[in-house]
């Protein structure tokens, strides 16, 4: 990926991270003009997301502070990596399921 496209994803790509309504600005800076490099990121930090809001919904029912912690500790790890990636200039998919998210998000353009 060229460093030009890069440089000007950057912004919108560490703001998707930044909670999901980081995500949702980060969709709306994207929009015009589109940047791959954001656009990938902006799909892997969406993903990350809907997951956290998902599995801490089934979580909750699980009553247990074990499961709460490690819950919170996976997704905190999964977040703090991808985000290196948007921070250093790189495309690094989410370990276990950044592929996935790339294909299922494919109408955030």
């Amino acid at each position: 990926m060229e460093n030009e496209t890069v440089l000007s994803g950057k912004n919108a790509a560490i703001i998707a991270y930044i909670t999901i309504i980081g995500c949702i600005i980060a969709i709306f800076m994207n929009m015009e003009p589109k940047n791959e490099f954001a656009r990938f990121h902006i799909r892997q930090s969406f993903g990350l997301w809907i997951s956290f809001y998902a599995i801490g919904f089934l979580v909750g029912f699980a009553n247990s502070w074990a499961a709460t912690i490690g819950f919170y500790l996976f997704f905190i790890i999964l977040i703090i990596y991808s985000l290196s990636g948007a921070i250093t200039g790189k495309r690094q998919k989410a370990p276990l399921v950044g592929d996935h998210f790339q294909k299922w998000f494919t109408f955030i353009v």
